[in-house]
């Protein structure tokens, strides 16, 4: 009575019944696997595959069974999250400007004049872009800016962003780095005028979301003068180094 079903999210799987299924923490795995499943009737269930647990929900009824095959396809990591400054709309846009620079896409940038005066970092409401990206519950994310460090005037380097999200947790499950709040990560450039890609670092440089769907992104100079044209929150490419590329392709 085997059928095969179609994949709703991250895995490709036959089993005996029919139904939907993804991992908790995407696929890591591939193969045949004899399996028990523990649901008689139409609703949601899970299967054990070592440390992987395969949620699927039942469409109809059928008898216990200690015999499903579980045929799974590993998948990729979830979409790189870009965000380009030139598509962002105006009222994004807090005490930020947009400027022109050839180099970046669209051929523009947003940035801070810089007076050579302190910036104080959340939650202190000073220049900020905020803006929606789309995320996915659970899964590791790390984030980078294309950042353009300015020319260092009085007690600006020119080279500071802190970031926010909402719904972002630690490994524990806790909340951090929310708007309002004084927790956030840090991105800092080089002395060195010019484009770069940076890291937003904190003591967990990886989050996470609570949820998945959209999420509110708080980007705050922290200091005059510093700009960006290029927002990345990355699943996959990019958790452990930087993009090499000056601007990087949406997906």
């Amino acid at each position: 009575m085997s059928r095969s079903i179609r994949l709703l999210a991250i895995l490709a799987i036959g089993l005996v019944g029919a139904g939907h299924a993804q991992t908790s923490s995407g696929p890591r795995f591939s193969g045949d696997f004899r399996v028990r499943y523990e649901r008689t009737t139409a609703g949601n269930g899970a299967l054990s595959l070592g440390r992987e647990v395969v949620r699927f929900r039942l469409g109809v009824t059928y008898p216990l069974r200690d015999d499903l095959i579980v045929r799974a396809r590993p998948q990729g990591p979830p979409p790189e999250v870009v965000v380009y400054a030139s598509d962002l709309p105006k009222d994004a846009l807090s005490e930020f400007d947009v400027w022109n620079d050839p180099a970046s896409p669209g051929g523009r940038m947003v940035g801070t004049p810089n007076s050579g005066d302190e910036l104080d970092p959340p939650p202190e409401n000073d220049p900020h872009v905020t803006f929606k990206v789309k995320v996915q519950r659970g899964v590791p994310y790390r984030c980078w800016i294309h950042m353009k460090v300015g020319a260092p005037k009085g007690k600006s380097l020119a080279n500071v962003l802190w970031v926010q999200f909402s719904d972002a947790v630690d490994k524990a499950s806790r909340e951090v780095f929310r708007p309002g709040t004084g927790s956030y990560l840090t991105a800092r450039g080089p002395t060195q005028e010019g484009w770069t890609w940076v890291g937003c670092e904190s003591s967990e440089p990886l989050m996470h979301f609570r949820t998945g769907g959209d999420v509110t992104v708080r980007v705050q100079a922290g200091m005059e003068g510093v700009g960006f044209d290029q927002f990345l929150l990355s699943p996959g490419r990019f958790l452990e180094h930087a993009p090499s590329e000056a601007i990087v392709k949406k997906q």
